[in-house]
């Protein structure tokens, strides 16, 4: 069954507007109530219990009041955490034996935007198929039990502390980070009150930027889509290496001290060949955006290796179906299962940390082996609707760019699955050759459009 609302990660969009208003997502948290509702097979007078987390956009004091109302009217009770990570509302899940958790967020985009995901009762995104029996419900009217059995609201107010912990046992236990200078942005996001005591309580110096959130400052300039903002706190400081997480905390990028920046393929690599050098590496997922020198730098550590569509909740569903621990994508999300359930910033950081040191070796040195291909990504913005896979000047400029490429290269055409963007990925052996064809393509897409 095909989905109206949710994209790759829930449903997303700018506030005010259709989906994301008030009266949208009460029905939206009434739907997911009685979808879980009739799933669980509770004890006499039991309430199914959801937590509810958020990020620290304005937004969000609106859109969990509705939720609250939503969930509350189909009988499940609320847990509501404040401000924390992703991937603390999947761990806490878990932790506390809950039915289902719920985010409020828009990742990495702008204060204006906002979403909704929803995490199962193991800490993993939900499948298709429950999004898909959710949005049936959202199609049937609004309804409410009684009184007796309105489901009912608490804070808790441990939720930060409970889950720096966890952060913290995903580091070995024989390992400190005493020594370091790190610097650490938080993007004005959900970790800014959490990341920093992670690392200053495993022993570094912590300098910290995007730690100062309004509301509307989210994401602004800052964090791992921002990654030099970073950059230059690193040299101004003379840190040993610099860590950016997104709006929501799933995401990681970091700096070494000469100030170059390691994206999510680099890090997953690193993570990959500690893993490997271990004996605790069975394979690897990227996705198709991974890059081709990534690819075969995986195949030199002489394990398989596998492309899973674009998207964390892909790779995590890829990496069930292998059996493998290690995967995840260029951006950033990276997810290690002997870890956690699902793609961590915080987490994911600390493997990187755990490897360098454990190796005794410096980000550059740990990515020795790795020769990226060069690769053009532009994005180009689309109308709601608009057919591009129809065009036949998109489709020539793509098949054009192929030929000129032979077996040397990739060309890859995606929608966004957050945005309202067409990405027109070029990777081949020549810089500047890349360079031209995406332009190419992204030339042709914008003619169809006019």
């Amino acid at each position: 069954m095909g989905r109206k609302y949710f994209g790759t990660d829930g449903v997303r969009g700018c506030v005010g507007e259709a989906p994301i208003t008030p009266e949208f997502v009460m029905r939206l948290g009434y739907a997911a109530g009685v979808s879980l509702v009739a799933r669980e097979h509770l004890p006499a007078g039991e309430r199914p219990t959801i937590l509810i987390g958020k990020d620290t956009r304005v937004s969000g004091y609106m859109l969990e009041a509705a939720l609250e109302a939503g969930f509350a009217a189909a009988g499940v009770d609320v847990m509501l955490a404040g401000p924390i990570p992703t991937p603390a509302v999947a761990y806490l899940t878990r932790a506390l034996r809950l039915q289902a958790g719920v985010v409020i967020s828009a990742s990495h985009n702008p204060f204006y935007d906002n979403g909704i995901k929803f995490f199962s009762a193991g800490g993993t995104k939900l499948p298709d198929a429950m999004e898909a029996e959710i949005e049936t419900h959202l199609d049937e009217p609004m309804g409410c039990v009684d009184s007796a059995r309105l489901g009912r609201a608490r804070r808790i107010n441990d939720a930060a502390g409970r889950y720096i912990e966890f952060c913290k046992s995903t580091f070995p236990s024989e390992l400190d980070l005493r020594g370091m200078r790190i610097a650490l942005d938080c993007a004005h996001g959900a970790a800014y009150h959490i990341a920093p005591s992670v690392f200053h309580e495993l022993g570094a110096e912590v300098v910290s930027v995007g730690v100062e959130p309004n509301g509307l400052n989210i994401n602004d300039g800052v964090g791992a889509t921002r990654p030099e903002s970073l950059r230059q706190c690193v040299l101004t400081n003379s840190a040993d290496l610099g860590i950016a997480l997104d709006g929501d905390g799933d995401r990681l990028i970091m700096v070494d001290r000469q100030g170059e920046i390691y994206d999510g393929d680099k890090l997953l690599y690193v993570i990959a060949a500690a893993r490997k050098a271990a004996g605790r590496l069975d394979g690897v997922v990227g996705t198709l955006m991974s890059n081709l020198g990534f690819e075969h730098a995986v195949a030199r550590l002489g394990v398989p290796f596998a492309r899973a569509k674009v998207g964390d909740r892909y790779v995590l569903e890829l990496l069930h179906e292998k059996g493998w621990k290690v995967g995840g994508e260029n951006s950033g999300h990276i997810i290690c299962l002997d870890c956690h359930s699902t793609g961590d910033g915080i987490v994911s950081a600390l493997q990187v940390l755990a490897a360098l040191k454990q190796g005794d070796l410096t980000l550059a040195e740990a990515c020795a082996d790795l020769v990226f291909y060069p690769q053009r990504l532009i994005n180009v913005r689309l109308p709601l609707g608009f057919d591009w896979q129809g065009d036949d000047g998109i489709a020539r400029a793509k098949a054009a760019a192929e030929e000129t490429l032979a077996n040397s290269g990739r060309v890859l055409l995606r929608p966004s699955g957050t945005e309202p963007l067409l990405r027109v990925m070029v990777e081949g052996q020549d810089g500047g050759l890349v360079d031209r064809l995406a332009k190419d393509i992204a030339t042709a897409v914008e003619r169809a459009l006019e």
